[in-house]
């Protein structure tokens, strides 16, 4: 398995055109062995200490092998709709890794 967090932050302003994106690109995790894990929206007070800016949504997603992954950023539907993303997403920090134990 290969796990994936991304730490994203929204142009202000451009949720609801970020959010659209999401309901593309989300469904088609399954598709390429995929599951995520979760999607969360982290308020103020969850945050016990930052040395970063707080991300707008945190993602965490898990894919059966790279190739799965590869695959999925491919998605031929999904890149039709990156322009959604382009528009809304300012940056995003994607953290690649394996589950240890």
């Amino acid at each position: 398995m290969i796990y994936v967090t991304q730490l994203i932050y929204v142009v202000p302003g451009q949720e609801r055109v970020f959010d659209e994106f999401e309901s593309i690109a989300l469904p088609a995790i399954p598709r390429y062995k995929g599951r995520l894990l979760f999607r969360m929206r982290p308020g103020s007070g969850a945050y016990i200490e930052s040395s970063i800016e707080a991300p707008y949504e945190v993602h965490l997603v898990e894919f059966e092998s790279e190739a799965d992954l590869l695959h999925y950023m491919n998605d031929e539907n999904r890149k039709k709709f990156l322009h959604l993303k382009e528009r809304s997403v300012r940056s995003a920090l994607v953290i690649k890794g394996q589950k240890i134990g």
